[in-house]
């Protein structure tokens, strides 16, 4: 439920060592966990997962890209198109162009729909973000090539995972290779188009090297903590751009970064004691 008095009685009564951090929203708004993180602190609770200061420069997707654009990290050429406001493209975004929702996770909003090329289609899908989702759009350029995943854990110390993939063997030619809603929750849309995510293969050791890195510093350049997932695509000329980093990515078992943990040498029993040890060692003073 959302009510913050089962966190003050938990203290009182159980005297946790740590809480297991596995919100999903409060108030049925998914931005809000930072604020319930924020809230562990005060009240001087080690908990799994990311520190609010690294939720809040995660979620809000613009605020993302600028801060990793500053820093010298590739990211898509990108504007936000608020709700109210006369939806006109910046003449530096050509198409084809992507909408998303601004600050949604787990691909909702996202269809083939979502990628547009004219400005027509452009003004369509973000009024459907607008009325739909209920939040501001961000449009991006979109950028063909392969969807991979790279799993971290860590606070100051990071282990980096290796690199996922998501495949599209039976798709036809005609569809966009990307992340729906339905390729990520809908398991006969799976089976028919064999949707399925595994280690990347075919990457040179050198490129391979070069996202992990990459991954790291979008790490720490937002200031995250726990463990996280980066999402990228792999371009022609092996070019790399961040999509967005997801902290407090999904874990269940047989799940993308269960699974790349499991290849680095870590089982899913381990994993979750991995991810306990990293809550407890976060000291929240240090951003202070």
């Amino acid at each position: 439920g959302d009510d913050l008095n089962p966190i003050r009685q938990a203290m009182d009564e159980v005297r946790p060592h740590v809480v297991f951090n596995l919100m999903e929203a409060f108030h049925e708004v998914g931005t809000f966990d930072q604020n319930v993180v924020s809230h562990l602190e005060l009240l001087r609770l080690h908990y799994t997962g990311c520190n609010p200061r690294g939720l809040i420069l995660s979620r809000d997707k613009a605020l993302a890209k600028q801060v990793l654009a500053y820093d010298g990290i590739p990211v898509p050429a990108f504007a936000i198109f608020p709700i109210g406001r006369v939806v006109r493209r910046p003449a530096r975004l050509a198409f084809p162009l992507i909408v998303k929702s601004l600050t949604q996770d787990a691909s909702i909003g996202i269809a083939q729909a979502s990628i547009v090329e004219d400005d027509a289609k452009l003004q369509e899908r973000v009024t459907f973000i607008h009325d739909s989702i209920g939040t501001d759009a961000i449009v991006e350029r979109y950028v063909k090539g392969r969807e991979l995943y790279v799993g971290i854990i860590g606070n100051e110390r990071l282990q980096v995972f290796p690199i996922w993939e998501m495949h599209f063997t039976k798709m036809p030619d005609e569809v966009h290779r990307i992340a729906t809603d339905r390729v990520k929750w809908n398991a006969k849309y799976q089976k028919k188009h064999g949707i399925a995510t595994g280690e990347a293969a075919d990457l040179p050791p050198a490129l391979a090297e070069r996202i992990q890195h990459m991954c790291k510093r979008v790490y720490r350049t937002l200031e995250l903590s726990g463990y996280a997932r980066i999402d990228l695509r792999l371009a022609d000329h092996d070019k790399v751009y961040v999509l967005e980093a997801n902290p407090n990515p999904h874990i269940a078992f047989g799940e993308d970064f269960a699974e790349s943990a499991e290849r680095a040498g870590l089982s899913y029993k381990n994993l979750l004691q991995h991810i306990l040890n990293v809550g407890l060692r976060w000291q929240p003073e240090r951003l202070g």
